[in-house]
């Protein structure tokens, strides 16, 4: 889980810092980073409420494989084009995925540790937290080397699509009963 959630924790710092700065950096969408951060937003509002559903529907672990195939994709759609459509593609796939991650993933480690949930959340937020400082500064090293976030998109993929397989190890829950 630890493993996975560092991935997570990179797929979330790298759209957080730099959504507005992708869109920027494309000359022909100057001006529409705001608009794109504004789709985060809204795309998150119900992110938590609507994945709740599909874990019910899927279970836990499935679930979480679809949220981060879906920000894996909202990651790469910027990379592949530089048009408003991907920006803002990207922008409304991370929104609606990000949160949701954060939340399945906690509760499916509290049902996993019922004896003492807050030390396992613990040590999966220090995994997303080291994601959190190491995925900036690569990032931004990289862009400031090359002149664009491509290359920096494409390794956040790789590594959510490394999060991806470690969790895709992990043993399947059951869905919930429909209530």
């Amino acid at each position: 889980m630890a493993g996975s959630y560092f991935a997570a924790g990179w797929g979330f710092v790298i759209s957080a810092t730099f959504t507005v700065a992708i869109v920027e950096r494309e000359p022909a969408l100057a001006g529409q980073g705001p608009l794109a951060w504004a789709l985060v937003g809204l795309a998150a509002m119900p992110a938590v409420f609507l994945w709740d559903r599909v874990a019910r529907r899927l279970g836990d672990t499935r679930a979480l494989l679809l949220a981060f195939g879906l920000q894996t994709l909202s990651v790469v759609l910027p990379a592949l084009s530089g048009s408003l459509a991907a920006a803002l593609l990207g922008a409304v796939g991370y929104g609606a995925t990000f949160i949701g991650i954060v939340s399945l993933t906690l509760a499916l480690v509290g049902r996993r540790s019922p004896a003492n949930p807050g030390k396992a959340m613990a040590r999966l937020t220090l995994s997303y937290g080291a994601a959190q400082i190491i995925a900036p500064a690569v990032a931004g090293a990289m862009a400031q080397a090359s002149g664009s976030f491509r290359g920096a998109l494409w390794l956040t993929a790789a590594v959510m699509a490394a999060g991806m397989a470690v969790l895709a190890t992990l043993p399947e829950d059951a869905p919930a009963p429909q209530a």
